[in-house]
């Protein structure tokens, strides 16, 4: 009944991605590669997240 109310997690993970991917372009951008690889490790743990749940709802439709 309420399901307009409730988010996806897939839609806020994908955003994170992308938020993620560009702060880590500007990040290499201005010479921290530091602060890059950081962000770069948490972009890719956020995809290996949305990859989960990918294959999850994948399974439940079949």
């Amino acid at each position: 009944m309420f399901k307009i109310f409730k988010t996806d997690p897939l839609k806020k993970l994908k955003q994170d991605y992308a938020l993620c991917t560009e702060q880590a372009r500007d990040l290499q951008r201005h010479g921290d590669i530091k602060g890059f690889a950081a962000m770069t490790a948490k972009a890719e743990n956020i995809l290996q997240q949305i990859e989960v749940l990918e294959e999850s709802s994948a399974g439940v439709s079949d």
